[in-house]
This record gives structure tokens, sequence and C-alpha cells, in this order.
């Protein structure tokens, strides 16, 4: 318990309550619209937690998305969402592997809880708009020959993974 709690200390009052209300209203909503899909409430708390902890540039959140992003595709195959489980499994999860690594190797002095901040520049930031302009014609099709449901969605969905 006590390494729990050392592991909160690094947070505000102010995101503690935000990472707890948000808890709150997944555990409320599942409770009150679901009660079935126990897969996606605790893929949701993950997610929540791990974005507090990215938010922080703390590693453990990466590490946590790793768990987040199998769920998730898992959840997405089931109802049919083909381009959401491949978006998971083949690009945000090696690009969270890659990045876990990066953050791991590059902490913010010398703090093992923190990692260094790097801002994209405008040549990274035009590369980015043309791959995600390829990428999403790419999956377009892509899905539509797999049959997805919510075509326009999905492919709506991976252009905004992708960038």
């Amino acid at each position: 318990m006590k390494k729990l709690k050392t592991v909160f200390s690094r947070f505000t009052k102010g995101e503690l309550l935000l990472w707890t209300g948000s808890m709150l209203l997944i555990l409320l909503s599942f409770v009150l619209f679901d009660r079935q899909n126990y897969l996606n409430m605790i893929s949701s708390l993950m997610a929540v937690t791990a974005l507090i902890f990215v938010a922080k540039g703390d590693p453990l959140g990466q590490f946590l998305f790793i768990f987040f992003e199998i769920m998730y595709a898992i959840i997405s195959l089931s109802y049919s969402y083909y381009g959401e489980a491949i978006t998971y499994l083949f690009m945000s999860l090696p690009m969270t592997l890659l990045s876990l690594i990066s953050w791991l190797k590059n902490p913010y002095k010398d703090n093992k809880n923190e990692v260094e901040v790097n801002h994209v520049g405008k040549k990274e930031f035009f590369l980015m708009l043309i791959g995600d302009a390829i990428v999403t014609v790419i999956f377009y099709f892509l899905l539509g020959w797999f049959g997805t449901a919510n075509l326009l969605v999905s492919t709506f969905s991976v252009a905004t993974s992708f960038a």
C-alpha cells in the first residue's frame, strides 16, 4: 500500500480529483447502462489511469496503455470494427512500445518517473499530415474490403489515431 501511495504522491489534488471523478463516471455509466461488458469497463478504467500518468510524463502510463490497446483491439473485433483493431494492434501498440523504450532511455533530469519533452517541428508536422492522408485513403479501401461496420466513422478514427 505504501508503494501505491508513493506512486500517486506525484499528483496534485486537482489531478487526483480529475482521475477519481473520471473513474467514478466510468463505473457509474457501467452500472446504469451496461452491467455486462466488463472488458469494456476495465479497459476504460485502465485508459483513464494511463492518461493521467502519461500527462505527467510517467512511463507507467505507456506500460498501462500497452494492456489497454490489446483489450481495445479485442473489443473492436467483437463489434466488427476492424479498423480500430488494426490501428491499435499494428500502429498504436508498436508506437507505445517504442515510446516506452524511449521514455525509459530519456528521463527528465535523472528522474526515472518523468520523461524529457520534445517539440514537434514544422517539417515533422507536415510529414505527419501527408502520412495521415495516405494512411486514411489506404485504410478506407482496406476497411471496406473487410466489411467494417460504420466505414466512414472507422476511417475517420484511423485518421485521428494516426495523427
